[in-house]
């Protein structure tokens, strides 16, 4: 049976983090594994308290599931801090984990920041040039790469400044952009490719960026190719957002099981 494997944090709330990852690899038959970074304290309103872990406990979970059960792909959420982040990195290097996703969490859909601004040097430098592909939303992408971004065409020019520094591959998401289509664009140095799907109203879309990165890990362990797994991962996000149940009095979660 293929496997993955999630390290990011705990959602109370069970809408995003590693709840929505498991969710999202039960919906593509793939075994899910876990090693949780950090606890938060959430509902469909926002995020109340946040308690990393250790490194050394990230670590070993790490360590644990990999040298018994492996992993086919890996997808990285949120990673809380730098030491943490050097803790993770150190371990793909230590297994030479492939087929890695990493979803640089900064900031909740209620607007909680989610890392330490120390930790955001450390994804740059020393885990994004370990990343198949990098799955940033517009806003981190800013972030990551320093450049403003208003249009599709600025999302293909962060999405290359992304692979500059390291990663194998660059999928920018635009769903913070006000109009038009939901587009993404996924850059891999050579190509750009714009996945398109309506734009669907409504709260209901917490844990889309968790859910979309984890489908894109679950479809690269069955073995897809990045293009086919990433096309197959918009599909199933936009039909969980329109399926979703309603929960809550806030961002609501996406239905998993559609």
């Amino acid at each position: 049976m293929h496997t993955a494997l999630t390290i990011a944090g705990s959602d109370s709330g069970g809408g995003a983090g590693i709840q929505a990852d498991l969710k999202t690899f039960q919906a593509f038959g793939v075994f899910g594994t876990s090693a949780i970074t950090a606890i938060t304290a959430q509902n469909t309103l926002g995020v109340h308290a946040v308690f990393a872990l250790s490194p050394a406990l990230v670590r070993a979970q790490i360590d644990a599931v990999v040298s018994d059960i492996g992993a086919d792909a890996v997808k990285i959420g949120m990673l809380a801090n730098a030491d943490i982040a050097r803790a993770v990195a150190e371990a793909i290097r230590a297994h030479s984990l492939k087929s890695v996703v990493l979803d640089p969490v900064m900031i909740a859909k209620g607007g909680a920041s989610l890392l330490d601004e120390d930790a955001v040097s450390v994804l740059r430098s020393t885990l994004m040039p370990l990343a198949t592909v990098v799955t940033p939303n517009t806003l981190e992408a800013e972030v990551l790469a320093g450049v403003r971004i208003a249009s599709t065409a600025d999302m293909i020019a962060a999405g290359k400044a992304l692979v500059a520094l390291g990663a194998r591959a660059a999928l920018v998401k635009g769903g913070h952009l006000a109009d038009g289509p939901a587009i993404d664009v996924l850059v891999d140095g050579h190509t750009v490719v714009e996945l398109s799907a309506d734009r669907l109203a409504g709260r209901h879309t917490h844990g889309t960026g968790c859910t979309f990165s984890s489908a894109i890990a679950a479809r690269l362990a069955r073995g897809d190719a990045l293009e086919m797994a990433a096309q197959t991962a918009k599909a199933y996000v936009t039909r969980a957002i329109a399926t979703a149940p309603g929960l809550g009095h806030g961002h609501g979660p996406l239905r998993h099981s559609c």
